[in-house]
């Protein structure tokens, strides 16, 4: 039903789309408010300078999409997101799976991802994807926690040596 492949410059305008449309269900849950909806095509594109993208289209559109980082030793990802009509197919999880892959294969031991703190829901989705908790971060400004990084480990070391 769907393909995933590497972002192009030219699903750089998709992509806005579907990250603010993905996002504009949590406006009024935030606090601070998200950044999706100032995001724009140029914004993308920096943030892009260290990073990359993979997309899922569905028939030529896209549907989903997922920003990742590769740091020292691990893979961080962002802005997860799809389109509401094409939820419950797998695309999500498969777009996170593509970035793990990317990490098994870039050497790195584990990958993160931030998660806001009132999104329980999506806290919890992402445990069952055997992500847990790293540390827990505070916005500018803000005096408690306001988001969870998450982390999941890709190597494991083994108990003994042969």
């Amino acid at each position: 039903m769907f393909q995933l492949r590497a972002a192009t410059d030219a699903d750089l305008p998709s992509m806005v789309e579907v990250i603010r449309a993905a996002f504009a269900e949590y406006e009024d849950r935030l606090d601070p408010p998200s950044s999706a909806q100032r995001r724009t095509v140029e914004s993308t594109r920096q943030e892009l300078a260290n990073g990359s993208a993979v997309v899922a289209t569905v028939e030529q559109n896209l549907a989903g999409c997922v920003l990742y980082f590769p740091k020292a030793d691990h893979m961080y990802f962002a802005r997860l997101a799809v389109l509401p009509a094409y939820r419950g197919y797998g695309i999500g999880r498969s777009l996170i799976a593509a970035v793990e892959e990317r990490a098994r294969d870039a050497g790195l031991q584990w990958v993160e991802l931030s998660v806001r703190l009132q999104l329980v829901e999506l806290r919890a989705a992402y445990e069952r994807l055997g992500y847990r908790a790293l540390r827990y971060g505070t916005h500018a400004g803000y005096s408690a926690p306001t988001y969870v990084t998450l982390y999941k480990p890709l190597v494991i070391d083994p108990p003994f040596e042969d």
